[in-house]
């Protein structure tokens, strides 16, 4: 696997704690901000490093996006 940062790393770690595992399980990225503990650009900054790595998934939803992890690292 590439390299990620380490922000990228524990966003996906605290996916991971979330169950955000499967297509069904997404968290929103204010779902993952609340347990990360982090700001809202860090978040976001790290989901679309682990989006074009094609570690996570984004799933559109009505209101909002969901998250998951596509790819273990």
């Amino acid at each position: 696997m590439t390299d990620i940062s380490p922000t990228a790393r524990k966003i996906y770690d605290v996916m991971v704690m979330l169950g955000a595992a499967a297509p069904d399980k997404t968290k929103s990225a204010d779902q993952i901000m609340a347990k990360a503990k982090l700001g809202k650009g860090m978040i976001n900054a790290a989901l679309q490093e682990l989006l074009k790595k094609k570690v996570v998934k984004r799933i559109a939803k009505s209101k909002r996006a969901g998250y998951y992890i596509a790819e273990k690292i």
